[in-house]
């Protein structure tokens, strides 16, 4: 007796039929599960066993060979429960098999027969649609996750004897009405720029960090506001495309992280991982490898407090994702990529004891110590950090201070013009920011005035810039342009952009800032 049954295997973000081939053959009873599968997959024998027999039905007392085609890829989770029970109960005609066929079937089964979420089904949908099935019985808690994917019909299932009961016609599933449910995943709500006080270069400096994609670090005493700006950056963030909001969905179903009753995500994400995080947790990584921070915060904000306190080999590592958008983890049996296009927001004390340079509290540390602090931060790391500030510690005048503070709504406001001015100017091209420049595109799109031009090279001949630094001041100076809706870049516009690279310049001279 043969009965197969189709479901999907995930490898990253990309989903792959795979057939569940079931054969019940007379012997010594025994249940063999083959094709490649980890421990949590041949762990199914006990789980589909005892939600078979629970749900009132008899497991077969023959011997049972589950093959999970292909063979040569690696098989790993608990949602091959559900599919391989219904290949058992099908090959055992307690179902008719003709009945399963052009299914896609997924879920964990309880030992109760009850069904439980999986993770990833956003990309199994998306998988499916791709291979031109267009009939999915999934987890009921999983419905949410894919009704942004159309054309294909979903039967929900709570057990399994609901699930053998559709298939039999005793009780047909109804198929699901789709209705989308947008989810959070960002910073807390209630959170603005208008709380906070002073800081104006600052705001400013996020404000074109957000306006062009450009990573930031901020160096400053504790208590100057730094934690407290960059919880606030995703408020001026500009708004998430259909696309993004997708591609963000897809890696936080992925990882297990999708919020409950949740079908895209509508705000982006933030991430502040603490500096004792490993580098595996960063990147992403483990035996059947998972999406790390940097794949977490993708379209959204990486915060890294304390920065020179991260290891440094952790820190090394964020080099290759910055630059490529994506990070490739490569195991013996597969390379897999995980996007994480993000904006890197860290933020740094000037020395151990956080008051070097500060007017108003004494340091304890040499000037020495302070630029050995600083030096774990290595130079091509900051090299790909397009603006680099000193946040001043703030005075009781700024504090009581009765300025009506901008709000982030108003900010926003700015930031979404700039960006559809990139938009329009990058459009049939892959990049949809300033940050995403490459070289060639730097001297094609990044057009300076000629007294621009004197002004970047009296500055890189006086603070020895790097070509890559060159550049980066170039794309910072593009946004500033753009927030002024100026297609040329001016002078004004580089002397601005050059402002943000503290670290170009002595740790020493912070003293006179």
């Amino acid at each position: 007796m043969f009965s197969r049954v189709s479901t999907c295997g995930l490898t990253g973000l990309d989903g792959h039929l795979i057939e569940v081939e079931t054969d019940i053959s007379n012997g010594i009873p025994a249940f063999d599960i083959v094709g490649l599968a980890e421990t949590s997959v041949k762990e199914a024998r006990e789980r589909v066993r005892a939600a078979i027999k629970n749900s009132g039905f008899k497991f077969p007392d023959q011997r049972i060979t589950i093959n999970l085609a292909p063979a040569d890829i690696r098989k790993d989770g608990t949602d091959f429960d559900l599919p391989i029970a219904i290949g058992i109960l099908a090959a055992g005609k307690v179902i008719p098999e003709e009945s399963a066929k052009g299914y896609f079937i997924s879920g964990e089964l309880a030992l109760d027969g009850s069904v439980r979420p999986v993770p990833g089904m956003l990309c199994k949908a998306i998988a499916a649609k791709e291979l031109h099935f267009d009939k999915m019985m999934i987890p009921a808690q999983n419905l949410p996750e894919v009704s942004v994917v159309k054309g294909i019909t979903y039967y929900p299932v709570h057990s399994l004897k609901e699930a053998v009961d559709h298939f039999t016609g005793e009780a047909a599933i109804h198929p699901a009405e789709l209705v989308e449910l947008p989810g959070k995943i960002g910073v807390p709500s209630g959170l603005d720029y208008s709380d906070v006080r002073g800081q104006r270069h600052a705001k400013r400096a996020l404000e074109v960090a957000a306006s062009g994609g450009h990573n930031v670090l901020m160096i400053g005493s504790p208590g100057s506001g730094k934690t407290m700006l960059a919880r606030r950056l995703p408020t001026i963030l500009p708004d998430l495309s259909f696309e993004e909001a997708l591609e963000i969905t897809k890696i936080y179903s992925v990882a297990g992280m999708l919020p409950p009753h949740t079908s895209l995500i509508s705000e982006r994400p933030f991430r502040a991982p603490h500096h004792t995080m490993s580098a595996a947790s960063l990147v992403g990584g483990g035996r059947i490898p998972k999406p790390g921070e940097v794949s977490l915060s993708h379209h959204g904000v990486l915060f890294l407090d304390e920065l020179p306190e991260f290891g440094r080999s952790t820190l090394d590592i964020l080099r290759q994702p910055m630059e490529d958008g994506f990070v490739c983890i490569a195991r013996i049996n597969s390379t897999i990529t995980f996007p994480c296009r993000f904006m890197l927001v860290a933020a740094a004390n000037p020395c151990k004891c956080g008051y070097y340079g500060d007017p108003f509290k004494p340091c304890t540390c040499s000037p020495r110590e302070a630029e050995r602090y600083l030096s774990r931060l290595s130079g091509p790391l900051m090299d790909r950090i397009d603006i680099q500030i000193h946040v001043p510690t703030l005075q009781y005048r700024d504090l009581e201070s009765q300025t009506t503070e901008e709000t982030s709504a108003e900010i926003r406001k700015r930031v979404n013009r700039a960006r559809a001015i990139q938009k329009e100017r990058y459009s049939g091209l892959s990049i949809f920011c300033n940050a995403m420049l490459t070289g060639s595109m730097v001297r094609e799109f990044c057009k300076v005035d000629e007294e621009g031009k004197s002004v970047i090279r009296a500055a890189f001949d006086k603070l020895k810039l790097s070509a890559r630094a060159h550049d980066r001041i170039l794309k910072v100076a593009r946004t500033i342009a753009d927030l002024d809706e100026s297609p040329i870049i001016k002078s004004t516009h580089i002397a601005e952009a050059i402002q943000y690279r503290s670290l170009d310049r002595s740790v020493m001279s912070w003293k006179n800032l």
